[in-house]
C-alpha cells in the first residue's frame, strides 16, 4: 500500500516515514506542497498525508487541487493548527481526515486504517488479487489457479482484509479491530484457529503458500516459499 507523505518538517516527516515502513507500508516523501501536487495528480496512491503550513504551496491549496483532478484517494491532514475553523478549512478544501500535531502514532495508524478501509468498501467490483488467488469483493467469490474456494462469511471477511493490506503484517489486535468489531477475549485462540481455517482451504493444496505467521508481530499474506 503506497502513502504519499508531504510534510516540510525533516524530524516529523523521517518519524513518519520511518513508523509506516515498519508497518509494511510504502511511503514516498516530499517537502513542498508544489511537487506535492504533481504527485498526487500524476501518480497513483492508497492515501495522501498532507501538512498544512507547506513551501511554495499550502496544504489547503495542494487538497483543493488534487480534488479539482477529480481524485478520490483518501486525504488526511497533518497539522499544527488546531483551531475549528482550521479544521473546517481543511475538510471543506476537500480533505477525508484532520490529525492535530503532536499526536499519537498509534492514533494515525488507526486514521490511516479507517481512510483506507472506507476507501476499499467504496469499490463494490473490486477484484483482490495475490499471486494466482482472487477475491471478488461484489460477488462475494475466491478463486486459486481458478478453482473456486468455499469459505465461511467470516473466512472471507478475513480473507478480505489480509488481502486490502497484502505484503503487510498484522497483529491478532488489527484483525480484531477490523474484521471482529467487536470486544472479545483478546487472550483466546479465536484468531488462530481461523487462520488454519484458510490456510487449509487456501495454502493446503496449493504453491507457493501465501498466508505466513511472523513469530509475536501476527500474520502477512505475502507470495514467498516457507522454510
Amino acid at each position: 500500500m503506497k502513502i504519499l507523505l508531504i510534510e516540510d518538517e525533516p524530524k516529523v516527516s523521517a518519524f513518519i516515514k520511518k513508523g509506516l515502513e515498519e508497518q509494511m507500508y510504502e511511503v514516498e516523501q516530499v517537502y513542498d506542497g508544489f511537487y506535492g501536487a504533481k504527485l498526487a495528480t500524476e501518480n497513483e496512491y492508497a492515501l495522501v498525508i498532507l501538512d498544512v503550513i507547506l513551501p511554495r504551496m499550502n496544504g489547503v491549496e495542494v487538497c483543493k487541487l488534487i480534488r479539482q483532478h477529480s481524485l478520490t484517494v483518501p486525504i488526511l491532514m497533518l497539522t499544527a493548527l488546531g483551531s475549528t475553523d482550521d479544521k473546517i478549512l481543511g475538510l471543506d478544501s476537500g480533505a477525508d481526515d484532520y490529525l492535530v500535531k503532536p499526536f499519537e502514532f498509534q492514533e494515525l495508524l488507526a486514521r490511516i486504517r479507517a481512510l483506507t478501509r472506507r476507501s476499499q468498501e467504496s469499490v463494490g467490483t473490486e477484484v483482490l488479487k495475490m499471486a494466482d488467488l482472487e477475491l471478488d469483493v461484489q460477488k462475494k467469490t475466491v478463486h486459486r489457479k481458478g478453482v473456486p474456494i468455499s469459505l465461511t462469511a467470516r473466512e472471507f471477511s478475513l480473507l478480505h482484509y489480509l488481502l486490502r493490506n497484502k505484503e503487510r503484517v498484522v497483529s491478532r489486535v488489527d484483525i480484531i479491530e477490523q474484521v471482529w468489531e467487536t470486544s472479545f477475549d483478546t487472550g483466546s485462540n479465536v484468531i488462530d484457529v481461523y487462520i488454519n481455517f484458510l490456510r487449509k482451504k487456501i495454502d493446503k493444496d496449493f504453491s507457493p503458500k501465501l498466508i505466513h505467521t511472523l513469530v509475536g508481530m501476527g500474520y502477512v499474506l505475502k507470495e514467498m516459499e516457507e522454510k
